[in-house]
């Protein structure tokens, strides 16, 4: 009966380990997607400002461009 019952516990700890470490990835990968979209955030914002600084010299050329590009 002792080696039934020590698979049982052995096999409950391992559930246990991939229960705590799926945990851990699962707060990682919030993180990591947080990080993500405030990238994505600052890297439009720049493409806003870039664009609205280029339009004075585009129309200075000749080219209109216009000032914000919906997509």
């Amino acid at each position: 009966m002792f080696w039934p019952m020590l698979a049982v516990a052995l096999a409950f700890l391992g559930i246990a380990v991939l229960g705590v470490l799926a945990a851990r990835v699962l707060a990682e990968v919030r993180r990591l997607a947080g990080q993500v979209a405030e990238s994505s955030r600052r890297i439009n914002r720049a493409a806003e400002d870039l664009e609205r600084a280029a339009a004075p010299l585009a129309a200075a050329s000749g080219r209109a461009v216009p000032a914000s590009r919906r997509e």
